[in-house]
């Protein structure tokens, strides 16, 4: 933790299912301290392009129409090559190190439509900012078609209040999209005709493309998957092992998963685990008897739109080496003739 920075990862190793326990849920906060905020004098404010600006108290938002539903969260930082090459002696590091930025849980609150239509949002209002109550006043823009899809102010999380490193009393949730565009602390919603470019998307979140140009308003997190068990320093032995993991798409659902003991020379079906949802993760398990070989284990992720997870050949050849952010591409461990699995990258 720096005096600017909090990250905190979650242990995808440790824990089965789908659903992040809120106190594991990952942290990346770009401020040294969680604001303090008193939910009963925290508003909520909609203004610029529309017909009536408002100002929401959380006791506002409470009586209108909510929803309960079961997304990820995923920082496009997370499993980036910068991280597998983190110098580390024995080989690498454990999964949660690597990929442990990205969460699921059951979100519950208000659909950002049901508030745009009670502010009524004029015809030239093509473009949303909006900002957190952090000291930092972290803010990003929007296309306003998301917003009338399935964007909605969160104030619930996993059955509880949110936490604060988590944005006590609201935040946004943008399914399947940036986890920095689901901004904690929600204050303030903006409507205008034109991307704002803040500093986060100028300086911060573009991706340096193979050509050297800088793609901005990526948006999306792409198709993904990994082998949490095992994984990265663990040690199996001989005979039955059973392979899980996870996969996500900020597309839609997954439609099936891959695994390969041998190298992605050859793959077999995963089972998924019920249930499958839109823009969340899925547990995948595979019966495995490993012979005691040296071998390398791989999965890959499909998802109903039918996008394929990439192999790191691929996804280097479409984006380069200098991609810091959506990195998806397969993850391969490699398990040694004493059963030691290490990250093959490092």
């Amino acid at each position: 933790m720096s005096v600017d920075h909090i990250t905190y990862y979650t242990p995808l190793q440790d824990y089965g299912g789908i659903i992040t326990p809120a106190h594991l849920h990952f942290v990346q906060q770009h401020s040294s301290h969680f604001p303090e905020i008193d939910a009963q004098q925290h508003r909520l404010t909609i203004h610029g392009l529309v017909d009536r600006p408002l100002s929401f108290s959380m006791e506002d938002l409470k009586r209108l129409p909510s929803v309960s539903r079961v997304h990820f969260l995923e920082c496009q930082g997370n499993s980036s090559g910068l991280i597998h090459h983190a110098g580390n002696p024995n080989m690498g590091l454990p999964v949660q190190f690597i990929w442990g930025m990205t969460s699921c849980s059951e979100w519950t609150g208000v659909p950002l439509s049901v508030l745009l239509n009670e502010a009524g949002l004029k015809k030239e209002g093509t473009w949303l900012v909006y900002e957190g109550a952090d000291p930092g006043k972290f803010s990003h823009t929007l296309p306003l078609a998301k917003a009338f899809d399935d964007v909605f102010v969160a104030y619930g999380q996993n059955g509880e209040p949110l936490r604060p490193a988590h944005g006590f009393p609201m935040r946004l949730v943008m399914p399947g999209f940036e986890g920095n565009l689901n901004i904690k602390w929600l204050r303030r919603l903006k409507f205008g005709n034109a991307p704002w470019m803040t500093r986060w998307e100028t300086a911060r979140y573009t991706q340096l493309l193979a050509n050297g140009k800088a793609r901005q308003f990526q948006l999306r997190m792409e198709t993904n998957s990994v082998i949490t068990q095992p994984s990265g320093m663990m040690q199996i032995q001989p005979g039955y092992n059973r392979i899980s993991g996870l996969a996500w798409s900020g597309h839609g659902k997954i439609a099936k998963v891959e695994i390969s003991t041998d190298g992605a020379k050859t793959w077999k079906p995963a089972q998924l685990s019920q249930p499958v949802l839109s823009k969340a993760q899925v547990r995948f398990q595979l019966d495995w008897v490993w012979d005691g070989k040296p071998t390398k284990i791989v999965s890959r992720s499909t998802d109903e739109k039918g996008n394929v997870q990439p192999d790191r050949q691929s996804f280097i050849a479409a984006m380069g080496t200098n991609a810091l952010f959506h990195y998806n591409a397969q993850q391969t461990w490699s398990i040694d003739e004493a059963g030691r699995v290490r990250n093959v990258l490092a």
